[in-house]
């Protein structure tokens, strides 16, 4: 089928950019132009001689110098640093950017590649989680789409298709999988370990992502982007705990009707629709059979074990830089959890105080942000090497 697409990816080397890279090889019409990573030299050198892009970035300076010896004998431009990350993102050709590094560090890109004009394949959150209304407002000035990636709102995207009026919406129902300690009691949970968070019984990302779904935080980033992407209040989002997997997120409507996106659990359906809409292209991926699933289940989110969950909201209803401060304390606190530094439950107390610590700013400007994500990260990081949360030490 034809159909063509030229292509920043912005962390090729990721779950969400190595499966971005597979719907290219699918459809010969998706033209890679730019590419970047932080660190996977070996990785990102393969790619690039498969998929001979105009540029390719590592973000890690002392790898890119590598990275330029041994791409030498192509004529791939090999660029650095955060600077360079910002070049992939506005690079000449590209229609469409795939935000997919992990962090803050995809907010200023983003920022950038709008104001160049491009389509922005979102599956950074926390740029809609810092920022989400300069990004939406920077979008909707330069006439930018803004394509949700993440299955959940995906999703929500899709069951929106036909919906002309906002105000029909009444509640969006976000699912979550409940990770790997949805049935745990709260008492086990201070002793589990990295390898216990790692193992995801439904998806296959990386290990930040993983953490955070495992303490439920990815969903309170998931609340976030939601407000941001369908414009609706955060007393409209509804979390829903669907261990299958299957219904990917719901939408109900003012009549009370609801409609949902179902699928067997496959990151390339969003990241595909994403660069085909509003067409929807062959794909290669397991088809669903109802016969094999005999219930569709759904619960109630323990936001008294995944507090984590509640802080996100408090957050959201809060407003200001309050997400930013979060998302800062957060990306502190699952670093150190995966060098065994602070207890599961330990991250949510951190993140708690640090929201009680860093200067609140009601209305925040880019800079703002900057700063506050600064004085979060030192915060959380004090809080942690200091032991001075009560589970660090259960």
């Amino acid at each position: 089928m034809e159909f063509e697409k030229k292509i920043a990816v912005l962390g090729s080397t990721g779950s969400i950019g190595t499966q971005t890279l597979e719907i290219a090889r699918e459809y010969k019409g998706i033209k890679i132009e730019a590419m970047s990573a932080h660190s996977n030299i070996d990785l990102i050198e393969k790619q690039a001689r498969e998929f001979k892009p105009k540029m390719v970035c590592l973000t890690n300076e002392e790898k890119a110098k590598d990275l330029k010896i041994k791409l030498a004998d192509t004529d791939i431009k090999v660029v650095q640093g955060k600077d360079g990350l910002i070049e992939t993102a506005t690079a000449d050709g590209a229609d469409t950017v795939v935000t997919a590094v992990v962090g803050i560090s995809g907010l200023e890109p983003t920022i950038e590649a709008i104001k160049a004009k491009k389509n922005i394949a979102l599956a950074n959150k926390e740029t809609l989680v810092t920022g989400g209304h300069i990004v939406m407002d920077l979008a909707k000035e330069n006439g930018v789409e803004i394509l949700p990636v993440d299955s959940e709102h995906s999703a929500i995207f899709q069951s929106l298709q036909g919906c002309k009026d906002r105000r029909e919406v009444k509640r969006i129902l976000l699912t979550a999988s409940g990770g790997p300690f949805r049935t745990r009691p709260k008492e086990e949970l201070y002793g589990v370990t990295r390898a216990d968070a790692l193992n995801h019984p439904n998806w296959s990302m990386g290990a930040k992502v993983t953490i955070d779904s495992a303490s439920m935080m990815n969903k309170g980033f998931e609340v976030m982007e939601a407000r941001w992407l369908f414009g609706v209040r955060p007393e409209q989002i509804e979390v829903v705990v669907h261990p299958q997997s299957i219904i990917h997120s719901m939408v109900q409507f003012a009549d009370g009707a609801v409609k949902a996106q179902l699928g067997m659990p496959d990151m390339r359906v969003p990241i595909q629709f994403a660069f085909s809409y509003p067409r929807r292209l062959p794909l290669s991926v397991e088809r669903i059979d109802f016969t094999r699933f005999h219930e569709l289940t759904f619960e109630q989110p323990d936001t008294r074990r995944f507090r984590n969950l509640a802080l996100a909201y408090d957050a959201l209803h809060r407003g200001g830089n309050m997400p930013c401060i979060v998302n800062a304390a957060n990306e502190v606190v699952v670093e150190a959890f995966l060098h065994d530094r602070i207890s599961f439950l330990g991250m949510s107390d951190v993140i708690a105080r640090t929201m009680e610590r860093v200067s609140f700013v009601g209305r925040p400007t880019y800079d703002d942000y900057v700063a506050t994500d600064a004085e979060a990260r030192r915060v959380a990081e004090e809080l942690v090497t200091s032991g001075g949360t009560p589970t660090l030490n259960p």
